[in-house]
């Protein structure tokens, strides 16, 4: 692994590789900061673009689209308090009291600082930890595998969900979506209702798009407001930028949240919104003055924006190691990754480790670059975030049917709208659509395992993962107890609670 560690260094010896990455930011940055509009979306309609470009350029770029949206959302959050992605939910806490104040310059600059700092981190960490735990992973077998997956599954189902039902039920329909098409094993079509398109499966690209696109386009246009915030912006009354001993205060906020950050990114599905609330917390709870939270607080800028990117590189831990995408995010990376050739899992260090290699060292690089183009670019998306719709809901949909069918056929635009009208009613009913898209990308991976699995048991299946397959037991048996747990604790909770009053 250390030669492919070295050979990865190589294939990084190339300009383009860092105009995609700032590219992405860019894009990112200026998507983030709209309150109406994602950083899943950006990467949804651009994950067709991503599949004309090599690997080394395609997959960099998406990933700056991701981490410069991320922090974008802070922008929106911090100046008018809307925030412009979950993950800054938190950062609207004192973000909006530092701009009242006419600090919004030193808030901004906090938040690309910690955030830049915190991704740095993180991504260092993925990079020496990454390639670690592949070699334990690679010491097991299919049925472990597939008791990882189904976990993963059961907590992602239970965790991203304000309802564990509704997780339950949107993972149920990504694994039927998933399973339809040609059975892997015996070759019978399944599912298909006689359709000759679906005969192969239901695309990956139309689903992404179709998912997360058009539930955003329809939702904007059903607001009828103008602009996607309604409140002035003068960056001329921001104030003086950050000060040395101002950030100085906050480097232990930074360092910590990093390290939280760090921890639940390697969990699939709790995400960045979690991070930044954990973060916050944290920091107020270590704070001298924690009085003054939420009145204006440079920690309070710092802990959660630290937190929320510390997440960005651990969710590629188990998304390269095992194939399990933790988010939206990841799971349209492994779009990009597969549609590029190449298939996450423990194999893929041993089958393509100096391209893995290459990503990584090419993730930690773009916080560099993200300094440097956040610091410059921070007053223009400041401004940005007062366009009109009526510029920016068109372009979207137009990419998305573009970026539809430049991958497939004109039955791939029908099955992408199909999808995207039942993910907009399901949106209308808050159902999260995350389970949905990760039980999709996840059901030929679970169908896989579980077929070999029942080959190694020649029998009883039950008693082959849970008596003789230790590690597979454990995972399983922590997943019936964790949907036991969300079933009963409820009731449990509230009897603990009657019998102390």
């Amino acid at each position: 692994m250390f030669e492919s560690f070295l050979q990865g260094f190589e294939l990084l010896l190339r300009w383009d590789i860092y105009f995609y990455i700032s590219l992405g930011l860019v894009v990112g940055m200026f998507v983030g900061a709209m309150p109406g509009l994602t950083t899943v979306l950006a990467m949804a309609v651009l994950l067709p673009v991503s599949f004309n470009l090599e690997p080394m350029l395609g997959i960099p770029f998406l990933i700056g689209v991701y981490k410069g949206g991320i922090y974008g959302g802070s922008i929106s959050a911090i100046l008018v308090g809307i925030p412009g992605t979950g993950a800054s939910i938190a950062t609207t806490f004192d973000g909006p009291a530092l701009t009242r104040q006419g600090k919004a310059r030193k808030a901004l600059e906090m938040a690309l600082f910690s955030s830049t700092i915190a991704d740095f981190c993180s991504d260092v960490a993925t990079l020496f930890l990454i390639g670690l735990i592949a070699m334990i992973i690679l010491k097991i077998g299919p049925p472990e595998v597939f008791s990882i997956i189904i976990f993963s599954l059961i907590l992602i189902a239970s965790v991203s969900s304000e309802s564990g039902i509704r997780g339950a039920i949107a993972a149920f329909l990504g694994l039927g979506l998933g399973f339809i098409g040609t059975d892997a094993v015996t070759g019978a079509s399944r599912m298909t209702f006689g359709i000759d398109a679906l005969s192969a499966g239901i695309p990956l690209i139309p689903l992404i798009i179709g998912v997360f696109a058009l539930p955003e386009v329809l939702e904007a246009v059903e607001s009828k407001a103008r602009t996607f915030i309604s409140e002035s912006v003068d960056l001329s009354k921001a104030g003086e930028r950050l000060r040395w001993h101002e950030f100085r205060r906050s480097i232990r906020t930074i360092l910590r949240s990093t390290a939280i950050g760090t921890g639940i990114g390697m969990v699939p599905g709790v995400g960045q919104v979690v991070a930044a609330f954990v973060g916050y917390s944290a920091a107020k709870r270590a704070s001298k003055t924690p009085e003054n939270f939420g009145k204006g607080e440079l920690d309070g800028i710092a802990g959660p924006e630290a937190a929320n990117n510390a997440v960005n590189g651990p969710t590629l831990v188990p998304l390269l190691t095992l194939g399990i995408p933790g988010d939206n995010v990841t799971a349209i990376l492994l779009g990009a990754f597969v549609a590029h050739g190449i298939r996450p899992g423990p194999q893929i260090f041993l089958e393509q480790g100096p391209l893995v290699y290459a990503l990584l060292l090419a993730i930690i690089i773009a916080n560099v670059l993200f300094i440097f183009l956040g610091y410059v670019l921070l007053k223009p998306f400041a401004k940005a975030i007062q366009l009109k719709k009526a510029y920016l809901i068109p372009a979207i949909l137009a990419l998305s049917f573009v970026g539809t069918l430049s991958t497939g056929t004109a039955s791939d635009l029908a099955v992408m709208v199909a999808i995207g009208l039942c993910a907009y009613i399901l949106r209308k009913l808050r159902f999260d659509l995350a389970p949905l898209v990760i039980a999709f990308v996840l059901a030929e991976p679970i169908e896989y395992t579980l077929s070999q699995s029942m080959l190694y048991a020649r029998g009883d299946i039950f008693e082959y993962l849970f008596l003789q397959r230790p590690i597979a037991s454990v995972f399983l048996t922590a997943g019936v107890l964790w949907i036991g747990w969300m079933i009963f604790g409820p009731w449990i909770r509230r009897r603990i609670g009657q019998q102390r009053a």
